[in-house]
Formats: structure tokens, C-alpha cells, sequence
């Protein structure tokens, strides 16, 4: 299991955290998404490490942006 942890921008509610929870855990191979509302982190477990790629077209298509990445 491999866990990495993502900055978010824009999510202001629980609507956003949806959102980015179901569009992340989507991307196969990932068993766990915890978002942290107030710090803008999503951390993501996964079966192997995903690509930053696969992170931002899942952010993207929730409507948000990944962060330095």
C-alpha cells in the first residue's frame, strides 16, 4: 500500500469534498481518499503509486486544480 498526499485549490465545502473523494477514488487501484477540507490536502491510498497525471485529469474533472504538481 502506498499513501501519497496532494494539495487541492479551491474546495470550500462539502459538496468539494465529494467531489474530489469520488472523481480520486475512481483512478483504479486506489482503496482510500481522506480530504482535509480547511488544508486543502487529499491524502490517497493506493495499491502502487498513481501518476500525477491520473491526480490532476481526477481533480480537474471535479472541478479543481491540483497544486505543484
Amino acid at each position: 500500500m502506498v499513501t501519497a498526499t496532494y494539495q487541492v485549490q479551491g474546495m470550500t465545502c462539502g459538496h468539494c469534498v465529494s467531489a474530489v473523494s469520488a472523481e480520486i477514488g475512481a483512478i483504479p487501484g486506489v482503496r482510500d481518499v481522506e480530504v482535509e477540507l480547511t488544508a486543502g490536502r487529499v491524502t490517497v491510498a493506493s495499491d502502487e503509486p498513481l501518476s500525477d497525471d491520473a491526480v490532476r485529469a481526477a481533480v480537474d474533472e471535479a472541478g479543481y486544480e491540483l497544486a505543484g504538481a
